[in-house]
């Protein structure tokens, strides 16, 4: 008797098959230089199909987090350097409007991680929350309540935004615009000083964004005018370097000690070209600050060490 295959065996082998041919076309397609990325893993699990934030664990080794899109439960998830959930934490007490990035920070001796419900595509959002939540100290299903949370609007009207980052020295978040061009940078206080809805403050803009060029005999898609979209950010545990993501490149603005992030971000950036990635939505640094993991929105999404 033949042994019997379970569907989801079936299913996982018809995504890494899938997954392995769109390799293999994307690759034929693009020749520039992604030497910089290795992959990690490769995530199939259903429940991580919508991954839109990730941040590396301060508690531990080798575990990343990640949230997903709107219109999913307000969940957390831990899951290891191959893609595979670990865990899943129910957050308890704050709505879910559209969760789009997530960062990990140290505190007063404590580790935290921020989640930021953000995003906008129809630009209709008066307020927007950032929930922050202590990390658990054991990796097993459980419910989490927020530590603080931040609710605040733009100072000029609505806009989208997908990439946030913590710079824990400053006690500030940076935040950047999606669909702005150049891409905006704008700043919050870490810690709120009242319950009251704070204004974010604008800092300046991105420079050295990569845009597609158009051609007389060839316009450009809807595609390639996206490929410049902000849609991830994390700052270096160091706080030396802000890493933003695009759909197509990672960019890398680093400042000294004394630079602002206002001047750090109107410099040239280390601009890298990102390796095959179908909807990149999601980028954090490392716990050493080494390397960035990278990883798309929708399954099978494979999950990339980046050396910057």
């Amino acid at each position: 008797m033949s042994p019997r295959i379970r569907p989801a065996a079936l299913l996982r082998l018809a995504w890494t098959i899938a997954f392995a041919l769109l390799l293999t076309a994307c690759a034929a397609e693009s020749p520039e230089d992604t030497s910089g990325a290795r992959l990690s893993g490769l995530v199939v699990d259903p429940q991580l199909d919508e991954i839109s934030g990730l941040a590396a664990s301060r508690l531990h080794p080798g575990v990343l987090w990640s949230v997903d899109d709107g219109g999913n439960p307000e969940r957390l998830f831990a899951i290891d350097a191959r893609g595979q959930r670990i865990a899943t934490f129910r957050v308890e007490g704050v709505p879910k409007t559209d969760w789009e990035d997530l960062a990990s920070f140290e505190l007063d001796g404590r580790a935290y991680l921020l989640i930021a419900d953000v995003g906008d595509n129809g630009g209709l959002r008066r307020s927007l929350q950032l929930h922050v939540v202590e990390e658990p100290a054991r990796l097993e299903n459980a419910r989490l309540k927020p530590a603080w949370s931040i609710a605040f609007r733009w100072p000029d009207g609505p806009r989208d935004c997908e990439a946030v980052g913590v710079d824990v020295a400053r006690r500030q978040v940076l935040l950047v615009s999606k669909k702005r061009e150049p891409p905006e940078l704008f700043r919050l206080p870490l810690r709120a000083p009242d319950e009251g809805l704070l204004t974010a403050r604008r800092v300046g803009t991105l420079a050295g964004v990569p845009r597609p060029v158009a051609t007389p005999d060839r316009p450009l898609t809807r595609l390639q005018r996206m490929q410049s979209h902000v849609t991830a950010a994390d700052v270096s545990p160091d706080g030396h370097t802000l890493a933003v993501m695009t759909y197509r490149h990672l960019l890398l603005y680093r400042r000294d000690a004394r630079q602002s992030w206002r001047s750090a971000v109107t410099d040239a950036p280390d601009v890298r070209v990102l390796p095959v990635l179908p909807q990149a939505e999601a980028l954090a640094w490392s716990r050493d600050g080494r390397t960035l993991y990278a990883t798309g929105e929708f399954i099978p999404a494979p999950l990339y060490r980046i050396v910057p």
